[in-house]
């Protein structure tokens, strides 16, 4: 065996290529075992020992790869490490070789670091669930600067030169770098706006029609926002949109739990009348307007008693007229209403009259938010309004239609056959 050994080394000595060989292929079966052994035995144990960690979310941990990422670096930084006592090899190959794999190391810990941050996202995420507040942004800006750091880091450690060397060269390429990363930079401010501001979560409800927008918010990154349409259609634009064009959140109305009624009925005034003591006797026994004809009673005849003769006057009297009666009547109608907010503004209002009408608007909030529960609430009010208003001696407002115009062909032309018809 000692012969054997003694040959061997001889050869070896003889033949400097066949020892750098030898002592190479060493180097590389030992970075191989190191990897082995690192990845198959240290990874797995480790992962077995977090997984069972509760208080730092070890599945998630696990599942994120910054474990197994960090093992890539075991081989590369045993070859780093014994290059150089490689015998026979160059020290050029040599330092180009170390300096590759120190490369290559910082590589897998920008990988790690970067698997790192979306994990930080993810429990982000899962903690913040409910309140809309999103650190995407936040996160692939953190992304973008370690990619950027490990950049310049492997190009320096690929040279074998200080990194400080090449930041101050990059204040000649400022200009070429602005304009490379103008979206980037605008959509950084935009973010940072949106975020100190609060104006944008994930889940609002917006409307941007110069988007072709109106939904919930999905998803709200550093670059882009994803809107979920309610005809299920997705719409995505920049971010910085959020803050250069106009667009409506409706947060607010869902926060405060009530959600606006604002529709008019167009009321004919041909149909606008006073009305006399008979009808108003009559008015007075519904429910809704007995207080309310009781009190104006009394200011009508206390105003009508100080007038004296002068009240034998139509003109001079003061009297209630059937609108100003359904007025009253809607509002307390609405007052009585189970799902309209009576601590939010509730008011019935004349619009200015046209010629489509005079608008008798309803403004009140509804404490259904959502969609389909207020436009059946807003619906039901609307059907019992339109059918109580021909009882107050009132008629909606409608445009001619052919019907219409039948009828009254009808009736002329019974009137011209009952003037031709001979007189007895």
């Amino acid at each position: 065996m000692d012969e054997i050994r003694r040959l061997f080394a001889a050869y070896i000595a003889s033949h400097p290529v066949v020892e750098t060989a030898f002592w190479l292929t060493a180097l590389i079966l030992a970075a191989v075992v190191v990897n082995f052994v690192v990845k198959v035995a240290l990874v797995r144990i480790l992962n077995r020992l977090i997984s069972g960690l509760s208080f730092i979310n070890g599945p998630d941990l696990v599942k994120s790869g910054v474990i197994a990422r960090l093992a890539n670096a075991a081989p590369a930084m045993v070859i780093a490490s014994w290059i150089d006592a490689v015998p026979g090899l160059p020290a050029g190959i040599a330092l180009i070789v170390r300096n590759v794999a120190n490369a290559f190391n910082i590589l897998v810990f920008a990988l790690a670091l970067t698997a790192l941050l979306k994990l930080g996202e993810k429990l982000w995420q899962q903690r913040a669930n409910g309140t809309g507040r999103s650190v995407k942004g936040y996160v692939q800006i953190a992304i973008i600067v370690v990619y950027v750091i490990a950049a310049i880091l492997m190009v320096a450690a690929i040279l074998d030169r200080s990194p400080m060397i090449l930041l101050s060269g990059l204040g000649a390429l400022t200009a070429v770098l602005l304009l490379v990363f103008q979206d980037t930079l605008l959509s950084l401010v935009a973010s940072i706006q949106i975020s100190s501001t609060d104006i944008v979560r994930v889940g609002d409800w917006i409307e941007i029609p110069t988007m072709n927008a109106n939904g919930t918010v999905r998803e709200l990154s550093l670059y882009s926002v994803t809107v979920r349409n309610w005809d299920n259609t997705y719409t995505t634009f920049p971010v910085r949109k959020l803050v250069s064009e106009p667009f409506k959140n409706w947060r607010g109305m869902q926060e405060s739990g009530g959600r606006r009624i604002q529709r008019a009925l167009y009321i004919d005034q041909n149909t606008v009348r006073f009305l006399t003591d008979a009808e108003r006797a009559e008015f007075s026994h519904l429910r809704r307007l007995t207080d309310f004809i009781a009190e104006r009673t009394k200011e009508i005849d206390a105003w009508n008693a100080r007038l004296g003769p002068a009240a034998a006057i139509p003109a001079n009297r003061k009297r209630m007229t059937n609108l100003g009666i359904f007025r009253a009547y809607v509002e307390n109608y609405l007052r009585d209403h189970a799902a309209i907010r009576q601590d939010m503004l509730l008011m019935v209002r004349q619009l200015a009259p046209g010629s489509d009408g005079l608008p008798l608007e309803i403004y009140c909030f509804t404490s259904n938010t959502a969609l389909a529960d207020f436009e059946a609430t807003q619906s039901d009010i609307f059907d019992h309004l339109l059918a109580i208003l021909p009882d107050f001696g009132l008629n909606v407002f409608q445009a001619p239609s052919g019907r219409d115009f039948s009828s009254l062909s009808s009736d002329l032309q019974a009137d011209r056959a009952a003037q031709a018809a001979p007189k007895a």
